[in-house]
């Protein structure tokens, strides 16, 4: 009994150490890695196809590295352009691991290679902004500019396994002093602008007023014209009718003539002072018989 636990257990044992060699024996590579395979840290083998590969368990090592595109956010430096300006910088790289051989034995992890990217980006993109002015920068000709610090990055970076696929900038912006003096100018600037465009529109307001009240007083002038010819007109008319009206009865005319000023001279709250005798009194005095003919 005894003899078959021993025989037991020996076999578990086997069994296991087998199980954990074969673990051990064996790794694998999905699409989006490639592996370095490394024995007593020597690179014996670079294997980018994906599946199921082998190795010796407890020499050999693997270190995966991503084969896909990475991102690296690099952190905002300040750079002076060539019209003495202050302008900082918030860029991003996005680059791949082309050679893992060269990238184990330069940079070893992707921590190294962002710290190498962190000098020669910044050092490429310095050099070439500096070479322009702050209104070229911000403008589309950037785009030019990037593309000459994209090739530069990475011929530097190829000798350490690394791609650089494109540099490009998130945010470039004046430093905090420096924007407020920008926005002072603006601001003065722009002051400037409206008080220019209110004393366009003053000088136009006082045109229009000019000539408005000169138009005004063409108008009156024209209207008190025509008015008095058209008073003159009434005038002439109204003579020619007193005339023939005279012409036709003198004596009724007369007596027409003086009742009208009757209603003016004896208006009401008036006082009129004349002799008995007065011929303007000649109505009163000889009372309605004096004019039987036009009473009829």
């Amino acid at each position: 009994m005894k003899k078959r636990t021993k025989v037991l257990i020996s076999v578990t044992v086997i069994v296991i150490a087998l199980l954990i060699i074969s673990s051990q024996s064996f790794f694998t590579v999905d699409q989006t890695n490639q592996a370095v395979l490394l024995r007593f840290g020597k690179i014996l083998k670079i294997v980018k196809d994906p599946g199921l590969h082998t190795k010796i368990p407890f020499v050999d090592n693997v270190v995966y590295l991503e084969k896909r595109i990475i991102n690296y956010d690099i952190q905002p430096e300040e750079i002076i352009t060539a019209d003495q300006k202050r302008l900082s910088v918030d860029d991003y790289a996005l680059w791949r691991v082309e050679n893992p051989r060269l990238f184990l034995e330069s940079v070893k992890t992707v921590a190294g290679a962002q710290m190498r990217m962190d000098d020669i980006v910044y050092a490429y993109l310095r050099d070439v902004l500096a070479q322009h002015t702050l209104s070229d920068i911000i403008s589309g000709k950037r785009t030019a500019y990037l593309q000459q610090v994209t090739m530069l990055t990475r011929k530097a970076l190829m000798k350490f396994g690394i791609y650089t696929v494109d540099v490009r900038i998130k945010g470039a912006d004046l430093p905090e002093a420096n924007a407020q003096a920008v926005y002072q100018r603006m601001n003065s600037d722009r002051q400037k602008i409206a008080a220019m465009y209110r004393a366009q529109g003053e000088r136009q307001a006082a045109q229009i007023k000019a000539e408005a009240d000169k138009k005004s007083q063409i108008i009156l002038a024209t209207a008190q014209k025509q008015a008095s010819e058209y008073m003159g007109t009434g005038d002439a008319s109204a003579l020619e009718i007193y005339a023939n009206a005279y012409n036709k009865n003198p004596e009724f005319y007369k007596f027409w003539r003086t009742l009208e000023s009757y209603k003016i001279a004896f208006a009401s709250d008036t006082t009129v002072v004349l002799s008995t005798n007065s011929d303007y009194l000649d109505l009163f005095n000889k009372g309605p018989q004096s004019n039987s003919k036009f009473s009829k």
